[in-house]
């Protein structure tokens, strides 16, 4: 398995709208794409460009919604993942599997079109990973 490059920082949120006026105000992000509803994973997204990677705004649909449970814990929302690029998403399944750490679920298609994983916190020192099969030569999201 090659870890590729940092995609994004998943940011779990009660308000995209409101996440990104916070954006746009206190950091002048400017780069900022259109909210889209990810029905599958019951979550709403958008993404924040900056330089070198991109913010993913995840705001839940309803009570159901995995990103839910995350803000009754948390309500004002805060980091919920970090995603990190991979050449071949079933090799790396593959990989991490036959070296003891957990894969939660098959690979399913992410916000980006690509296929992903998450890997679970407590083999990744605390922090959810996600894994993303890299995108087409030339688009990062």
């Amino acid at each position: 398995m090659n870890l590729g490059r940092l995609n994004h920082v998943g940011v779990a949120t009660p308000s995209i709208a409101k996440s990104v006026e916070t954006y746009r105000t206190l950091l002048g992000a400017a780069a900022i794409g259109e909210p889209f509803d990810l029905p599958a994973q019951g979550v709403k997204v958008c993404f924040v460009d900056a330089p070198n990677t991109q913010i993913e705004l995840i705001e839940p649909y309803d009570d159901a919604s995995p990103i839910a449970g995350f803000l009754k814990k948390n309500p004002a929302g805060g980091q919920h993942h970090v995603c990190f690029e991979v050449p071949d998403i079933h090799a790396a399944v593959a990989h991490l599997t036959a070296n003891g750490a957990t894969v939660l679920g098959e690979p399913r298609i992410g916000a980006h079109g690509t296929p992903i994983v998450f890997l679970h916190p407590r083999d990744m020192g605390g922090m959810l990973i996600e894994l993303m099969e890299s995108p087409a030569e030339g688009r990062h999201g």
